[in-house]
């Protein structure tokens, strides 16, 4: 079992930036069998989308809504993912969820993933 915990949500003016952050926790054996990760939001009433994935080599996927604004990173550590958010606007609000699979497919389809973590809230105002 593998336990998501994501940090670095919170309140910014159109324009702005947050970094977010995701550690997994775990048995030794589940985490390194983590291969690829992601970070996905759902804004009230709309369903979960993705918004960009990467996997163990690196290789990474973006939504077009966020392609050359958001940047997500998993440095050397294993169990650490980013997602560096510039430019934000009002229509980035959502919760934000991080995400992982044992599969190393960098996709940002929901149905990808098998664990989740339980969001940070990212509200952006004009």
């Amino acid at each position: 079992q593998v336990l998501l915990v994501e940090s670095g949500g919170g309140s910014v003016q159109a324009g702005g930036s947050l970094r977010l952050s995701c550690s997994a926790f775990g048995y030794m054996y589940s985490v390194d069998s983590i291969y690829s990760m992601g970070w996905f939001r759902q804004a009230p009433g709309k369903e979960r989308e993705g918004v960009a994935a990467i996997d163990r080599n690196g290789s990474t996927t973006y939504a077009d809504s966020v392609k050359g604004r958001f940047t997500i990173s998993k440095p050397n550590a294993k169990n650490i993912l980013y997602l560096e958010m510039n430019s934000l606007q009002p229509e980035d609000t959502a919760m934000y969820y991080c995400a992982a699979d044992s599969e190393n497919i960098a996709t940002i389809l929901v149905g990808g993933y098998k664990y989740w973590g339980q969001g940070t809230q990212v509200t952006v105002s004009s």
